[in-house]
């Protein structure tokens, strides 16, 4: 079934597309904003912006994503998003380097908080598999087409008005985006009732995460998705200006065809996906961008780039697009939120990684030896992939568990069966209680009661 067809979904969908567009128009109003302030060093301050934001991601997603059981998740959505506004209203006040710096920082640990949260919410909505992998691809679409729409959207925008007007229309974005969730009919989050204090809390989404072997698996491949699109994303530019000569539209176009290879591979992986394995079509988009850095490297030509790029793309989202699948695959419901942050936050720990890494290297030493060196880390991340995720990788574990006593809030299931004193109210209910030694199988995921992988079943 077409997730579109569900209401719900659909207008979580136009939440998460108008706040996208109005995420890339604020990012064009963003350069020209620093070029009015700095003229010729903009790219400094936007890369430093990118640097900024790229923190405030690893720093609070985990935080958010760890607390997000505490609250209403609707309220959470809302709230996050109205404050977003209140945010890039700011901007067209600035008058110094530091406070974009600061606004840039603030506006995207609100947006560390929404986005994963917002993520974790699609599966609940969509159980079946085959309609959530859908869902994945559209989400996928909505990017790449930001991506592509935004600045044009920007420069009708311009012809008319300052860029400042971009700014107030991505306060307005957000507030969109706020209303839709509002109107719409979200599951409850599952009560969870975690031992321990605060600190376990916020990295039980981390600490779980690389408890997990296909997710250790996941962090190896998207450490090799950084590593080719922060090639193209850097050293695009600097290509096609510098070693070929070309124009700020062959700039574009190269930008285009990354993004078109990405488009191709969403739109046709949810029927390759009912065929084939995750892992398989992950492995195989790991090979292709390794084998775009390769070709990459032998200095090709404007027409040949364009193909290179485009192969490229297509091998990053045959990774990022079933990634929701695997991550969903790994947690329960009740802490899908915390395992998206992790998510979140380790990715984009990725690439801030991998920034900097491509432009200091294109710098230093050549666009074609850095796309070389490139292409060989994507291959060695996709080998640690393929290492750690274990080709028979089911769901269902025989494992044991050893004698514990506690107390938090449960309710009875296969690891709650215990006779009760009186009193205790309707469940979940919360009261000390014993868990015996024993082995036994069920879906298995990393959580309160499995603390660790069972050793039998690790790569």
């Amino acid at each position: 079934m077409n997730p579109l067809r569900r209401p719900v979904f659909r207008r979580l969908y136009a939440a998460q597309v108008v706040a996208l567009v109005g995420t890339g128009l604020s990012t064009v109003a963003l350069t020209l904003l620093a070029y009015d302030l700095v003229g010729g060093n903009a790219g400094v301050v936007l890369g430093t912006a990118l640097a900024f934001k790229m923190v405030a991601y690893v720093v609070f997603a985990p935080i958010v994503g760890g607390l997000a059981h505490r609250f209403p998740r609707k309220t959470l959505l809302i709230s996050l998003d109205v404050v977003r506004a209140g945010i890039v209203l700011l901007m067209p006040f600035v008058t110094a380097v530091w406070q974009i710096y600061v606004l840039i920082f603030v506006l995207n640990l609100f947006s560390a908080g929404f986005k994963p949260v917002f993520a974790a919410t699609i599966p609940d909505i969509l159980p079946d598999e085959r309609e959530y992998t859908r869902a994945l691809s559209f989400s996928r679409l909505a990017y790449d087409l930001e991506n592509l729409l935004s600045p044009l959207f920007a420069g009708l925008a311009l012809l008319f008005l300052g860029y400042s007007s971009l700014f107030m229309a991505n306060s307005v974005a957000f507030l969109i985006s706020a209303v839709l969730v509002l109107v719409t009919t979200l599951p409850v989050i599952q009560a969870v009732d975690r031992p321990g204090g605060l600190w376990k809390e916020i990295s039980f989404g981390i600490r779980s995460y690389m408890r997990t072997p296909r997710l250790r698996s996941l962090l190896a491949l998207y450490l090799a998705v950084s590593a080719a699109s922060a090639m193209i994303i850097v050293n695009t530019v600097v290509y096609v200006r510098e070693v070929l000569g070309g124009t700020a539209s062959d700039t574009a176009a190269a930008f285009a065809a990354s993004g078109a290879g990405s488009m191709v591979a969403a739109i046709v992986l949810p029927r390759v996906l009912d065929r084939i394995s995750d892992r398989r079509a992950m492995l195989t988009g790991c090979a292709v961008m390794a084998l775009g850095m390769f070709l990459m490297s032998t200095s090709p030509g404007l027409q040949t780039m364009l193909a290179v790029w485009f192969l490229v793309g297509l091998g990053w989202s045959m990774v990022q697009t079933p990634a929701g699948r695997v991550v969903n695959r790994s947690s329960s419901a009740s802490d899908r939120p915390a395992y998206f942050s992790a998510q979140f936050a380790l990715s984009h720990g990725c690439w801030l990684l991998a920034y900097p890494v491509a432009g200091l290297l294109g710098a230093a030493i050549g666009i074609g030896t850095t796309a070389m060196i490139m292409g060989g880390a994507v291959l060695v991340f996709g080998v640690l992939g393929a290492t750690l995720w274990p080709k028979e990788d089911p769901e269902m574990l025989d494992h044991r568990h050893k004698a514990v006593s506690h107390g938090h809030l449960h309710s009875h299931d296969p690891h709650h069966q215990h006779e009760h004193a009186g009193g205790e109210g309707p469940e979940p209910h919360s009261h000390p209680h014993e868990h015996l030694a024993g082995s036994h199988r069920h879906t298995f995921v990393i959580d309160d009661h499995h603390a660790t992988w069972p050793q039998s079943s690790h790569p």
